[in-house]
Order: structure tokens, then C-alpha cells, then sequence
């Protein structure tokens, strides 16, 4: 690879890091090459895209980036390096990995995850890349809570109306006797 290839490779990653919040970085050295394959099918079916970059280009690029990314080179830049990236969710890849590895494929191994830049270091932390919301789903939630003590209110205004109303109907009818 050229210097100029290198160069233009180095800001393509740059621009790609910049543009989406949630990235992964895994490691697929034991797989072989159907099992590559399948992988790289199963995330063009999740909309995850995902590709093979050296070490070195990808700490290039995180160092262009504002947000700090120096545990990284500590413990995730090493050895062989695939990037998952997903637009819309932080969610997405991780599950993408948990299913490769549910299905008997347990070569992937989660080396690190940019999300919304929090840093996610390490296997271990699949499950809480698991169970993290979207926030679409946190904004959701909080509307929720929200209307919540508005619906309450309402509904006892309603409530206390139509009872009140009922009592005034039948004090009426009985001053009409």
C-alpha cells in the first residue's frame, strides 16, 4: 500500500468515525473463510457494514477525531482488527456478534465499541452493549413519565366531574318529588 493509499484510506476512516456515533472493533482471526463470509452476509443483512483495516490506519484516524481514543491503542489496536460500523443504533452490532456466537461460531470476540463516544473495552462488556437503549427509546420513556402525571390528573378531574355531576342529577330530582 502506498503512502498516497495509506493518506486516502487514513481520511476515509477519519470521515467514517466522525459520521457514525456507534463503531466496533472486533477481532476474527480464527474464523475461516466461509465463516468470514458468512459474517460479512450477515451484517449486509443487518445494515451493519464492516471491514478489515490495519491497527495502525485505524489509530491514524482516531487520532483526527476530538473525542479521546487512547485506550484504545492500549488494548483494543492489537492483533487483527475487523470495523463494524451502524448508523441508527449501538445495539445492532452487538447483537449481530452475540448471534454469530450463538450459532456456534465463537471465533469473534468483541475487542472494543465506540458508542455515542463512550468507550466499551473488552468481551466482557457485550452484554451491557446489549442491554443499552437508543436514544429514541430513552426519549420515549421520558415522554412516557411525563404524561403520566398529566393522564393522572386529567383522569381524576373526569372522574370527580362526572361523579359530581351524578350527585347534582340526583339532588335535583329529588327536590323535583
Amino acid at each position: 500500500m502506498t503512502r498516497e493509499e495509506k493518506g486516502t484510506m487514513i481520511s476515509e476512516l477519519s470521515e467514517k468515525f466522525a459520521a457514525t456515533p456507534y463503531f466496533y472493533i472486533t477481532d476474527a482471526s480464527g474464523m475461516s473463510v466461509a465463516e468470514t463470509n458468512n459474517l460479512r452476509r450477515k451484517c449486509f443483512e443487518a445494515g451493519v457494514e464492516y471491514r478489515v483495516v490495519k491497527n495502525t490506519l485505524i489509530a491514524k484516524a482516531l487520532e483526527t477525531l476530538p473525542t479521546d481514543y487512547e485506550p484504545f491503542n492500549e488494548s483494543v489496536l492489537k492483533g487483527f482488527s475487523g470495523v463494524m460500523f451502524h448508523p441508527e443504533s449501538g445495539k445492532v452490532p452487538a447483537k449481530l456478534i452475540k448471534d454469530v456466537i450463538r450459532a456456534g461460531n465463537a471465533k469473534i470476540k468483541l475487542k472494543g465499541a465506540s458508542v455515542d463516544t463512550a468507550l466499551f473495552i473488552g468481551h466482557d462488556q457485550l452484554d451491557t452493549l446489549l442491554n443499552l437503549k437508543s436514544k429514541q427509546e430513552l426519549v420515549g420513556e421520558i415522554i412516557g413519565l411525563l404524561q403520566s402525571p398529566a393522564k393522572n390528573v386529567i383522569g381524576g378531574l373526569l372522574g370527580a366531574g362526572n361523579k359530581l355531576a351524578g350527585i347534582l342529577k340526583t339532588l335535583s330530582e329529588r327536590e323535583e318529588k
